[in-house]
């Protein structure tokens, strides 16, 4: 059984309706034992680290999430859901972020080379060949992106996959049981739900 996390940052029936036409059974977690009641976890969200932490912790969830990766089970965060990965994020005022992962959240810096948000299609430009999530991708394959933060990790090493936008950020992370993807997967079309079906078969 796969959760989907839901703490009202973002609509995850695509989520959910993508990864169950891979053939897995889903849960929409609320709350804590949502979340222990299954093998693997996917935490999307679009919107505010702030809010997104808020509702979190005053859920119960961030300690859940927690316990989940210590017990090593799978674990996918998709957009702002793979940013609270990390320690903080320059667009937090107030809250922390899990902490699971070393590294923090950047803003891109526009000086008239890029819009921001990065918003439509761009590329994926593996790192490693070795990323489950990434089996049978094919190198530069196009993908959805929708954010104007991105994750920079202390151990480079993580970074499974990178996009050029003004500079190469990391798309795709993967340490251990931790998965995450900056762009959106449900709505990448054929690159999308080949990672979506590599995330079930984990």
């Amino acid at each position: 059984m796969i959760a989907i996390v839901d703490y009202g940052m973002g609509n995850i029936h695509s989520v959910r309706k993508a990864i169950e036409s891979m053939g897995a059974r889903t849960l929409v977690a609320f709350g804590p034992s949502d979340i222990e009641a299954c093998d693997k976890v996917v935490l999307p969200g679009v919107g505010a680290f702030d809010d997104a932490m808020e509702e979190l912790e005053k859920k119960g969830l961030a300690a859940a999430l927690a316990g989940h990766i210590k017990a090593r089970k799978i674990f996918l965060g998709i957009c702002l859901g793979m940013q609270l990965l990390f320690e903080g994020s320059q667009e937090a005022k107030i809250k922390k972020g899990l902490s699971f992962l070393k590294g923090s959240v950047k803003k891109f810096e526009t000086a008239g080379r890029i819009k921001v948000p990065h918003m439509g299609w761009n590329q994926l430009e593996k790192v490693t060949r070795e990323c489950p999530l990434m089996k049978d991708v094919e190198d530069n394959s196009f993908v959805y992106f929708c954010h104007s933060y991105y994750a920079d990790p202390v151990d480079k090493s993580i970074t499974a996959a990178s996009t050029d936008y003004g500079i190469d950020f990391t798309s795709v992370i993967w340490q251990d049981n931790i998965y995450g993807v900056q762009f959106h997967p449900e709505k990448s079309q054929e690159a999308g739900l080949k990672i979506l079906k590599n995330f079930v078969n984990l």
